[in-house]
């Protein structure tokens, strides 16, 4: 089963700071599962994987006026994020340009 994901990292403070202890957290599809992700961020970055946690942040609701005044609720898309922590000696330079400026 070789099907591709399409990780992206989370660039915030708080990923910046759990980075700082070899845990970085990505964006991934909803459908993925632990051992997809593992498997895509050791092929992706070429290191090695400790652990997978991962949560879904459900979608807000979201209220707007159209034209006309009518209000329109709706809810955001849901969000799955993933929590990867890298073996002893495995990093990642996602962050590392932040670093040198």
């Amino acid at each position: 089963m070789s099907t591709t994901l399409t990780i992206v990292p989370r660039m915030s403070e708080k990923t910046y700071a759990s980075a700082q202890g070899n845990t970085y957290v990505f964006n991934v599809p909803t459908t993925a599962n632990k051992q997809q992700i593992a498997a895509a961020v050791a092929a992706q970055f070429n290191v090695t994987v400790e652990s997978v946690n991962t949560i879904v942040a459900k979608g807000k609701r979201v209220r707007s006026v159209r034209k006309g005044g009518k209000p329109v609720t709706g809810t955001r898309r849901n969000v799955k994020k993933a929590y990867v922590t890298l073996a002893e000696g495995s990093r990642l330079s996602i962050f590392d340009e932040g670093e040198k400026k």
